[in-house]
């Protein structure tokens, strides 16, 4: 875990860095490059057969779902507060629990519905409606969490057929276009400046991927989800020191609110096993 959250922390700081200059399509258009790149070694080691999928289509679809993930994640880490990104990204579990019963036909218990609705209430006061207006940055956020939800839930039926080599392979290959025909439109060629922050994000993306699943393989995930909350005070005091964002308490109450809806979910599931 303690590589899990590096890397989401340095995604972070790499996509505020470069979203000065270049283009939210752009940023994923490398971000998939690199990491294509890096799979294809991989691939090569372990023999091309580790990337043969049985469900061509349903790749195909969950990276279309997690592209708009990933864009709404790096749009709203260039204009928000880093911790109001994190913490609005927490939600993640709790649009899984509304998804499961959809996508994996899981029972929708009302533990789950109470998780459901505590989360939710968490990210009411990180947004405060009619106290303040709802920023389009902080909707964009919001479904990406969404679309998250959605990708890991599609993830897990992939699982079952296809390597985890097959599944970051086709995440990096399909978006590479949806990536690249876009960020053309508006293409900066980058600087040498730039350079070490693209890797940044290459890197930084597929060692997320890779140190979650390994932390789910060696912990349950009572004991895993709550250090990736650890995320939240982490890049609130990052945010503070290197860009001067004020330590907002609504994010941080909201944020916990959220981690206490989500804990629930996974603690009442834990039991059942």
């Amino acid at each position: 875990m303690t590589g899990t959250l590096a890397s989401f922390i340095a995604l972070a700081l790499a996509g505020r860095e470069l979203s000065a200059d270049l283009s939210t399509f752009e940023m994923l258009f490398f971000r998939s490059l690199i990491g294509l790149g890096v799979v294809l070694v991989l691939a090569y080691r372990a023999g091309w057969g580790t990337l043969k999928t049985a469900q061509p289509k349903l790749q195909v679809f969950r990276n279309c779902v997690h592209y708009i993930g990933q864009y709404g994640w790096f749009y709203g880490i260039g204009l928000l507060p880093l911790a109001q990104v994190f913490a609005l990204e927490f939600t993640l579990p709790i649009w899984a629990a509304i998804l499961a019963p959809l996508l994996l036909k899981e029972r929708l218990t009302a533990v789950r519905i109470a998780a459901i609705a505590i989360g939710f209430s968490g990210a009411l006061i990180i947004l405060r409606p009619g106290v303040v207006p709802i920023d389009h940055a902080s909707l964009a956020v919001l479904i990406a969490a969404m679309a998250y939800a959605t990708s890991h839930t599609l993830t897990k039926k992939l699982s079952a057929t296809d390597t985890p080599l097959a599944i970051l392979f086709y995440m990096t290959a399909v978006q590479l276009p949806l990536g690249l025909v876009p960020s053309l439109f508006d293409w900066v060629w980058p600087s040498l400046a730039h350079v070490p922050w693209l890797a940044v994000i290459g890197l930084a993306a597929l060692a997320s991927h890779f140190c979650m699943i390994r932390a789910f393989l060696h912990a349950d995930a009572i004991v895993v989800i709550p250090m990736d909350f650890l995320r939240l005070p982490m890049i609130a005091v990052i945010g503070l020191f290197f860009y001067g964002e004020p330590l907002d308490l609504w994010v941080l109450v909201g944020g916990l609110v959220i981690f206490a809806g989500t804990f629930l979910n996974i603690l009442k599931g834990h039991q059942q096993a």
